[in-house]
């Protein structure tokens, strides 16, 4: 894949608007996971049914990876991220204003499907700067997406309390709208990478999936860890304004400030991935996984020392996932350095798709058996990663082990 073509290279504060972006719209689905509560109380619905909303904003994140991210290999990317984020602002008022379930729910697929602007961003900045400059770059918008992720649940959390849950909707909306003004007049102009049709960019990610089985296992741990962390946080609201704790949806945001730590883990965790290699990074998160899920299982007990465990099982859930998630792009992006974006379609689709399912499940995982129950669907997903990862590992021991037939032992080589 060709890289495209820019006038120059991009000044700091335009990178720094790019990683505002990336964490503004990534936010857009994830601060309703704050104000569930609230959005039964508002609809008067059950909260089950209010969890939907976020279900449905990332079944249309995964969709929008799948059918809007390969564009970017096609259009100019300035005018697809200025469009996408119009679009997004068109959604977030038409969530703020929804009367209805069926609305709100469906305003939130379409922000989910338009929201994709970070993983267009992304490769498009990589390919405006110059090879010695691409790490710095790329680890300063990730560090603005994490941000955006952490930073969502406590917008959402405390504007919900204080204005109500429509609030959120609407403040975010202003603030998608004003960076779609601000980007219409920062991206540089860039040349599409690839003139292929579109049905053969969206055949590319299924190609590469059947093609490379090192992706496979990717997909694979992060769609399992990510329902997880979906799971945990979605059923997190329904814990924490339920009977065991019986605080506002604001405490929800402040919780979610303690994942601020994974912002700093994961550059360090890219390093060890460079040293010991993707793998070894990987077994570290899942086993970190398992661990935060035995630590969760200890706050159902409410008070103020189940906050404080709640805490930190967030927090080492979070920082094991962030990790993985720099593992697995490590892994995957030395595969096919000339398809990198297409790689990271098939990837992130579905990672997504993972993260929805667990959204889904950890409602039903809470109304039946409750937090234990949420807490060992955390803890079942990482077991089937781990399952996987340790095959995979004995696998290459043997292969190891065994003599090439033919091949001169170490000894007798001159």
């Amino acid at each position: 894949m060709s890289e495209p073509a820019s006038l120059s290279t991009p000044p700091r504060r335009v990178i720094l608007v790019l990683a505002l972006a990336c964490g503004v719209s990534v936010s857009t689905i994830y601060f309703p996971q704050a104000i569930s509560s609230l959005i039964a109380a508002d609809l008067h619905i059950p909260a089950g049914s209010a969890a939907l909303v976020v279900t449905a904003a990332q079944f249309g994140y995964a969709g929008g990876i799948f059918l809007l991210v390969p564009l970017g290999d096609r259009l100019p990317s300035r005018r697809l991220i200025v469009t996408l984020l119009a679009l997004t602002a068109a959604g977030l008022v038409l969530a703020g204003a929804a009367p209805t379930l069926p609305v709100l729910v469906t305003a939130s697929a379409a922000i989910g499907v338009t929201s994709v602007v970070p993983q267009i961003i992304i490769p498009m900045a990589a390919g405006l700067v110059p090879p010695e400059r691409r790490g710095a770059v790329t680890g300063t918008l990730l560090s603005g997406l994490i941000g955006g992720i952490l930073l969502a649940r406590t917008f959402g959390g405390t504007l919900g309390e204080w204005l109500g849950r429509r609030a959120p909707y609407l403040v975010a909306a202003a603030l998608v709208l004003a960076l779609a003004v601000t980007l219409a007049r920062v991206v540089p102009d860039t040349t599409p990478s690839s003139g292929h049709r579109y049905v053969d960019l969206l055949s590319a990610p299924l190609r590469l999936l059947r093609e490379e089985p090192d992706l496979r296992r990717s997909c694979l741990y992060q769609a399992t860890v990510f329902a997880g962390f979906s799971a945990a946080w979605t059923a997190l609201t329904l814990l924490v304004t339920g009977p065991a704790y019986g605080m506002g949806a604001q405490t929800v945001g402040v919780l979610g400030l303690v994942g601020a730590a994974s912002m700093f883990c994961t550059p360090l965790a890219g390093r060890a991935a460079d040293r010991r290699g993707p793998d070894t990074v990987s077994l570290w998160c899942l086993l970190g996984v398992i661990g935060s899920a035995g630590v969760l299982a200890l706050a159902g007990l409410g008070g103020t020392a189940g906050l404080l465990v709640l805490a930190g099982g967030m927090l080492l859930l979070d920082v094991a996932v962030q990790s993985g998630q720099v593992a697995n792009q490590a892994r995957n992006f030395a595969l096919r350095p000339d398809a990198r974006a297409r790689v990271n379609t098939a990837y992130m689709t579905c990672a997504f798709l993972g993260g929805s399912a667990g959204s889904w499940l950890g409602v039903r995982a809470y109304g039946r058996l409750g937090w234990p129950g949420v807490t060992g669907l955390v803890a079942l997903s990482a077991v089937l990663a781990l399952t996987r990862h340790l095959t995979h590992l004995a696998r290459r021991r043997r292969t190891r082990a065994v003599p090439v037939e033919g091949a001169v032992p170490p000894s007798r080589v001159p």
